[in-house]
C-alpha cells in the first residue's frame, strides 16, 4: 500500500506542473491591468510611477520568467500578497478556508444522513410510490441550479419570516461588540447556516441518493444476496450488512470527488449568501484582478482535487477487500 501511495504521489507531480501552467496562463489572460489592483481606485499616479511599480512586481518580464518566479515561490510556500486585502495570501486562505470547510462538512453530513437510508429504501421498494416520489425529488435537485434555489429560498424566507438571517455568517452587531457567551456565538452561526446548508445539502442529497439507489439495485439482484436470503438471514442483515457494503464503492468514488469542495468553497453560493469563505473571496479577487490570490485559490483547489482522487482509490481497498492496490 505504501509503495502504491508513493508511486501515485510521484505521478501527480507532472500533472500538478501542467495544471499550474494552465492556471498561470489563464490568470494572466484575465482582462484588466493587475497593477491597478495594487494602486487602488483612489490613488492618482503618473505613468512613470505605474511603470516603476510594474517593474518592481515583475510584470514587465516575459511570461516564462514570471511563471518560473511564481512557481518557485509557490513551492517554498510563499503565495505572495493579496493586492486588494494587503495581507499575505497564505493568511487570507487560512482565515477563510475553515468557514468554507464548516459549511460544506455540515451540508455533506446532513445530505448523507438523508440520502443513504432513503436511497436504500428506494432500492428495496423499487417501482413503489415511495421510490417514484424520491426519484422525482432527486431529479429536481440535480436539475435546479443551486444559485436559483438559493435565490428562491431567500425570497420566500425574507418575505414570510421577519428578522431571519438571510446572509453572512454572524450578526454584524454582535460580532462587532462581542457575544455574551460562547453558546450565543455558536447559536448565531448555526442560525446563519440554515439557508446555505439547506441549499448545499439539497443538491448533494439528490446526487448521493441516486448513487445509493442505483448501486443497491444492482447489488441486491446478485446471486450471493439471493443465497443469503435462502439461508434464512434477516432482511435487515442481508440489506445493511451484505448488500450495502458492496454498494458503497460508487459512493466512495463520489465522496472522493467531494473532498476538494469541502475546502475550495461553493463559489456562487457563498456569493449569494455573502458567506465569508474561499468561494466568495475568489469571486472578489477575480473582480479586483488580484492575481496572487486568484492563482493561490485555484492551485489550492487543484491540489485538493488530485488528493481526492488519490484518497478515493485508497478507500476502494478499505471498502471492498477484493480490490487490491498494486505498486
Amino acid at each position: 500500500m505504501l509503495k502504491y501511495i508513493l508511486k501515485r504521489i510521484l505521478n501527480l507531480i507532472p500533472v500538478l506542473v501542467i495544471i499550474s501552467m494552465l492556471i498561470f496562463a489563464t490568470v494572466q489572460a484575465m482582462p484588466g491591468d493587475p497593477v491597478n489592483a495594487y494602486l487602488g481606485s483612489s490613488m492618482k499616479v503618473t505613468e512613470e510611477q505605474r511603470e516603476q511599480l510594474r517593474h518592481e512586481l515583475g510584470f514587465d518580464q516575459p511570461m516564462p520568467v514570471q511563471y518560473v518566479r511564481w512557481a518557485g515561490r509557490m513551492v517554498t510556500g510563499d503565495l505572495g500578497e493579496s493586492a486588494k486585502l494587503k495581507e499575505p495570501v497564505a493568511e487570507v486562505i487560512g482565515d477563510y478556508v475553515w468557514n468554507t470547510f464548516y459549511l460544506n462538512v455540515v451540508s455533506l453530513i446532513v445530505a448523507l444522513l438523508f440520502a443513504i437510508p432513503i436511497g436504500i429504501r428506494q432500492a428495496v421498494k423499487k417501482g413503489s410510490a415511495f421510490d417514484n416520489f424520491w426519484t422525482v425529488f432527486s431529479l429536481l435537485g440535480i436539475s435546479v441550479p443551486t444559485f436559483f434555489f438559493a435565490l428562491v429560498l431567500l425570497f420566500f424566507i425574507g418575505m414570510n419570516i421577519p428578522n431571519f438571517p438571510l446572509n453572512g455568517m454572524k450578526d454584524p452587531m454582535m460580532d462587532a461588540f462581542g457575544y455574551p457567551s460562547t453558546f450565543a456565538m455558536i447559536a448565531d452561526i448555526a442560525k446563519h447556516s440554515i439557508l446555505p446548508v439547506t441549499v448545499l445539502a439539497f443538491s448533494s442529497f439528490a446526487t448521493f441518493s441516486r448513487y445509493v439507489r442505483n448501486s443497491m439495485i444492482e447489488v441486491i439482484n446478485m446471486d450471493y444476496i439471493r443465497t443469503a436470503r435462502s439461508k434464512g438471514m434477516k432482511e435487515k442483515v442481508v440489506i445493511y450488512k451484505h448488500a450495502f457494503r458492496n454498494a458503497l464503492i460508487p459512493l466512495v468514488t463520489l465522496l472522493g470527488m467531494y473532498i476538494p469542495t469541502l475546502f475550495s468553497g461553493a463559489v456562487i453560493l457563498e456569493s449569494v449568501f455573502i458567506w465569508p469563505g474561499l468561494g466568495k473571496i475568489l469571486i472578489d479577487a477575480i473582480n479586483a484582478r488580484d492575481n496572487s490570490l486568484v492563482s493561490a485559490c485555484l492551485m489550492f483547489s487543484a491540489l485538493l482535487m488530485l488528493l481526492g482522487n488519490l484518497l478515493a482509490d485508497i478507500f476502494y481497498s478499505l471498502v471492498d477487500p477484493r480490490i487490491k492496490v498494486e505498486g
